[in-house]
């Protein structure tokens, strides 16, 4: 098997995408996102909170965050709405509330996934819809439910 053979798609991917992964958050307005210290001190905090993540090939990573009252994508809606709120990717890109809503709901690949059953499992995955790999539900490794579409329902840090 040619080694090589899969790098052509990915870098047309990451390129499409921009970047194979980035994590998107609730920042309260007024808060000085672009300043690399508040990303660390206030992360976590009500005034920045990390809504999940997109990983290229995966369903969107939504975090539940009891502790703000935030365990479905109803109650990520409310906050994306609120105008005292503003959503931003890891790389201070204002996002529209619209297209965080299309990045959550809205995913696909256009070739189905090649992961065979060992590799699914070794990941903690299964395959989902629209070609995409999803979280298996497992408390223990984080993903405590799958969403509608294309999205799974994930606890605890992400990186």
């Amino acid at each position: 098997m040619d080694p090589c053979k899969w790098a052509r798609p990915v870098v047309q991917l990451s390129h499409k995408e921009g970047v194979l992964g980035t994590n998107y958050y609730s920042v309260k307005r007024g808060v000085d996102y672009e300043s690399s210290d508040s990303h660390w001190d206030l992360r976590g905090t009500e005034e920045f909170i990390h809504i999940g993540k997109s990983s290229l090939g995966w369903c969107f990573s939504l975090h539940v965050v009891p502790e703000f009252g935030i365990n479905t994508y109803e109650d990520w809606v409310r906050m994306f709405i609120d105008p005292d709120r503003i959503i931003i990717s890891e790389y201070n890109e204002v996002i529209p509330y619209t297209k965080m809503i299309n990045i959550i709901t809205a995913r696909a690949r256009p070739d189905p996934c090649t992961w065979d059953a060992e590799r699914l499992d070794r990941n903690y995955a299964e395959l989902g819809p629209g070609n995409l790999i999803r979280h298996r539900i497992d408390p223990e490794n984080g993903c405590v439910g799958h969403g509608e579409g294309s999205y799974d329902y994930i606890t605890g840090e992400f990186s």
